[in-house]
Formats: C-alpha cells, structure tokens, sequence
C-alpha cells in the first residue's frame, strides 16, 4: 500500500513538473540601443516561480508594451515608442520547442508614442493606443502572423482641465469588451473613456457608438482598464488622480458605482498610478502605484463588484509600470523600469496578499511583462 501511495505521489509530481514548463513570461523595455536584448523570453516554473531565460530578440527599438496571440504563437510589440516623429507595430513568431523568437514585421502605429496594443480573440485584428498623438489605430493580422497596413486611424484633439498634462488627447490603452465586440479607450489627456463597437466581419471593424465617450473625474488621468471575469463589471485606473473607478458594465455602456484611492490617505499629492489586473477567481484585484510608493495595492472584491483595499505589497524595485498574474493565479509577476529588476510573487489564492519567490531578473529599463501558457 506504502509504495503505491509514493509511486502516485511520483506521478503526481511528474505530471506537474510537465504542465509546469509551459508557461512563459515576455518581457519589453524602454531600450534604443539596438545590440541589447530588449525583448526577453523566460520559462515559469509554476511549482517553484523560478524563471529561466529561453530567448531573446535584438535590433528592436523601445519594445515597450507587448501582448501575444490568442494561440500564443505570435508576439506583439509597440516598437519606436518615445521616438520623435516614429511609432510602429511590431510581430515575432515565438516557438517554444526551439526556443527562438522571429522577428516577422512592422507596421506604422499611427501615431507618435505607440504605449498599448490588443489582439481580438479571432486572432485577426490588432488595436494599438498611441499616447503622444492621441490616436487609435486598427491593423489587420494575416495568418503567418505578419501585420497587415493600417486599416483605420481616429485622432483625437480634445483635452480637459490640467495645463500641463492635458492640453491635448493621450489615449493610454485600448481594452476589448469581455465578448470583443466592443473596444474601450482610456485617454488620459481627455478625462475619457472612449468606446467604438468592434464589428470583426468588416473591412474597418470600429464603429461608431450613440454614446462615443464616458467622462470620468476632472484630472483623473484614466489609463488602464480591466474587466471582472463575470463580465458585469470593469476598472479603470486613474494616473493623475491615483484612484479606481468602479463601473458596471452592461452591452458597451458603463455606470460608475464607486471610486477608490490606490494609494494610503496619507499620501495627498505625486499620483503616478499604472496598471491594474484581476485574479482570475475574480476575488481580489491588484494596482500599481510608481513614483513615492513603488507598491501593488491590493483589492478584495465583492459579489457586487466593489472594492476593498486589503494591503500594499513593495514592488521591491523604482517605477512598476507594468505587472501579470499568471493564467493559474499562482503566480504574480512585477516589472520595474528604473531599477530594471522584475521580481516573482507568489500570489495567496485564499488572502490575495503577495509573497517573493525565486530570484529577481535583471534587464536594463524593463517596462512590460505579460505571461503566455503555450
């Protein structure tokens, strides 16, 4: 009896380590010099949360927001960001069994300061935000992977309140719907959310709404979005104002039931929130702040779909631009620009708090990561 015990106890263990080695972690970064990996490739160890580098790619300019296919065989990269008069989209094959990542393409962003980009879960369309223009950009996707020429282009002109941050649009992420029929842009620059129908049959997929915009506060500063995994609510991270707005959410159209601070009432002033994420048992939702906290707040969230601040966990590292948790909820993964260290959290499925595991990684101005089990 003993030994059949230890031989499933093997098996068990086995069949882990196998499903263990196919998740990845990509990482982009604010990197000109075209001879340094700026897009890097590592294996996640989903028992340990070690990570072991696979791959890389050179030649690449500012890689500096990534995102990948729904099948995960292709990567996508808003290259030339914070370059003058440039901005593209860029593609990669990446395959896991020889371990190399392929540069296919690229494309013009549409705009100066590409920050963002999206894939519909067909596979066949590509959004990009581009930050400094103030513009959405649509590009189709061919089967090898390549990106095909601009399909669309909307600039923005409008502005809001702050004289310096605001004189024109920034629109700072763009956010498929739960079912991908409809694309939310969070702009910065415009306190607004703005919102197309996304139609994937046509030639030019974003449509026109009877409600093109939802103001949020006055210098609030919206710059991410998610939805809640029961599709009834979304979250919106306020930059400029480091707050939350609550929405919810119903076929396009979204009503605020509650905003909250990412940041302790003790802090009044230096906002500089980034990214925001939600567990995927829908229980807890995480936001990070940069500038004077360099942490991950963190969030319970209720039936209702409101929030509670539970804790902060320290980045352990300057600037966390861009954060993922892992598709098992395990595992949390921070990247942090200033210091270029990108750190493992293993994430408390019953608390939600946020614990290191394993060794930090080190990459010169790493600004994004995004996870991928393949």
């Amino acid at each position: 009896m003993k030994q059949k015990i230890n031989f499933l106890a093997i098996a068990f263990l086995l069949t882990c380590s196998v499903f263990s080695q196919n998740t990845y972690v990509f990482l982009g970064s604010y990197n000109k010099d075209v001879t340094a990996e700026s897009i890097q490739v590592y294996q996640l160890d989903t028992l340990s949360g070690k990570l072991t580098k696979i791959t890389a790619a050179k030649n690449v300019v500012n890689p500096s927001y990534l995102t990948l296919s729904p099948n995960g065989k292709f990567l996508y990269a808003c290259t030339q960001t914070k370059t003058p008069n440039a901005g593209s989209v860029s593609s990669f094959e990446f395959n896991p069994e020889n371990k190399s990542l392929t540069f296919l393409n690229k494309q013009s962003s549409g705009g100066e300061n590409p920050v963002y980009v999206s894939v519909h879960k067909n596979g066949k369309w590509l959004v990009n935000a581009n930050y400094t223009e103030g513009s959405v950009s649509v590009h189709p996707l061919l089967e090898n992977g390549k990106i095909d020429s601009l399909a669309q282009n909307f600039q923005y002109s409008d502005g809001s309140v702050h004289k310096e941050r605001q004189t024109r649009s920034h629109v700072h992420s763009a956010v498929f719907s739960p079912q991908n029929d409809y694309i939310f842009l969070p702009d910065l620059g415009a306190d607004k959310i703005r919102c197309y129908d996304f139609d994937e049959t046509q030639k030019q997929p974003l449509i026109e709404t009877k409600n093109p915009f939802l103001k949020t506060d006055l210098e609030a500063g919206p710059r991410h979005f998610t939805f809640h995994p029961n599709q009834k609510f979304g979250y919106c991270i306020e930059e400029m104002a480091g707050a939350i707005s609550v929405y919810e959410y119903v076929n396009g159209t979204l009503k605020k039931i509650q905003r909250i601070n990412t940041h302790p009432d003790k802090i009044k002033e230096g906002f500089e929130s980034s990214d925001i994420h939600i567990s995927p048992d829908g229980k807890f939702l995480y936001a990070t702040n940069r500038g004077q906290e360099n942490n991950i707040a963190i969030f319970s969230i209720d039936e209702n779909g409101l929030l509670k601040n539970i804790g902060y966990q320290s980045t352990l590292g300057k600037h966390p631009r861009i954060f993922a948790i892992d598709e098992s909820g395990k595992f949390l993964v921070a990247s942090n620009v200033l210091t270029g260290n990108v750190i493992v959290f293993k994430r408390d499925s019953r608390t939600g708090l946020l614990k290191k595991v394993g060794k930090e990684i080190k990459m010169e101005n790493v600004s994004c990561v995004q996870i991928k089990g393949i």
